[in-house]
């Protein structure tokens, strides 16, 4: 198998940790490796594979070496400005930021759901939003089988989505202390918004969630909601998801096709008090499924409660795996 060249652009950040965690976790074939950041943290050393790497200072001339493949995480004005070079240098750039994803000569990708896309990047392929991710791997399946007339998002954010202020915001709130990240107290409370508002009433997360559903599933058309909370959990996001098909469904034969879908856990045991929780999908790269029941208000509709590890499948595993697709698309 051919040995790829692999920097980590804002490899300090908590996706940054976490991608260098999962990249050792998945033995991606590294020859060289390359860690960035911006000048404040250049300097430092991460241990990765082992071995100790100098944190490079992000610049003009980062990419002036050979480079295939760059996982970003710094922040969109950073991909903003850096992406384009990396990628005119020939490397090819997985954002994770929200800068590229609507870009219609972007992918935005879900490896489990539209690795297919992949295909027509031109150097910079788009992570999707970490709330978008868990539900895309929940709704394709279904949307395949049954064919998705409209969806209502309900999300449970956890404070790590907002990052290490986000996540110190509630361990010092616990304590009794003011929010520095957020506009009021998150611990014993839940805030209706993530991300700025916009002119319709709806957070900037919230229309993330709907703009990327369409993209994702290729369906400009669908018809989708979200309404998106921040609550009191460090680690993984949790979802109500209401989704009406145009299609009739079996409830038995749904949970199947949920059970065969990649990337997918089942926990549907309501007798034993089995669903998808927070805290023990912490740390894991499945999305998990459970609350599974018929929507009884309306013909064809179903009620999802969707769970995973918003740093792990929600950023840094998802970009990892479109690297592992991109890798073995090369060794073709």
């Amino acid at each position: 198998m051919k040995k790829i060249n692999l920097a980590v652009v804002g490899a300090t950040g908590m996706v940054g940790r976490t991608f260098l965690k999962v990249l050792e976790e998945r033995q991606l074939p590294i020859e060289n490796f390359y860690v960035m950041a911006s000048a404040r943290s250049a300097g430092s050393t991460l241990k990765f594979n082992g071995k100790d790497y100098v944190v490079e200072e992000l610049n003009e001339h980062s990419f002036d070496k050979p480079i295939d493949i760059a996982l970003f995480s710094a922040g969109g004005g950073t991909s903003e400005k850096f992406a384009p070079i990396a990628a005119a240098h020939g490397c090819i750039v997985i954002d994770n930021s929200s800068q590229w994803r609507m870009d219609p000569a972007v992918p935005l990708i879900v490896p489990e759901v539209n690795p297919e896309d992949i295909s027509w990047h031109k150097n910079i392929i788009a992570n999707p939003n970490c709330s978008t991710i868990q539900a895309m791997v929940a709704l394709k399946p279904l949307d395949d089988k049954y064919k998705i007339k409209r969806v209502v998002y309900s999300t449970y954010q956890a404070v790590s989505g907002a990052g290490v202020a986000g996540w110190k915001d509630l361990e010092n709130g616990m304590k009794g202390e003011a929010p520095k990240k957020f506009p009021h107290p998150i611990a014993s409370n839940c805030l209706p918004h993530i991300d700025s508002f916009l002119d319709n009433g709806y957070t900037k997360e919230e229309m993330k969630m709907v703009n990327e559903t369409r993209k994702i599933l290729h369906n400009d058309a669908m018809r989708v909601t979200a309404t998106t909370v921040r609550v009191p959990v460090f680690d993984s996001h949790s979802e109500s998801i209401n989704v009406e098909f145009e299609k009739p469904f079996d409830l038995d034969e749904l949970i199947e096709v949920l059970k065969n879908a990649p990337g997918v856990v089942v926990q549907n045991d309501s007798a034993h008090n089995e669903y998808p929780m927070a805290v023990t999908a912490a740390g894991k790269d499945e999305v998990f499924i459970g609350r599974i029941r018929r929507d009884e208000s309306v013909e064809n509709g179903v009620n999802l409660w969707v769970v995973a590890d918003n740093i792990r499948k929600g950023a840094a595993t998802n970009a990892v795996q479109i690297a592992e697709e991109i890798i073995k698309a090369m060794n073709e």
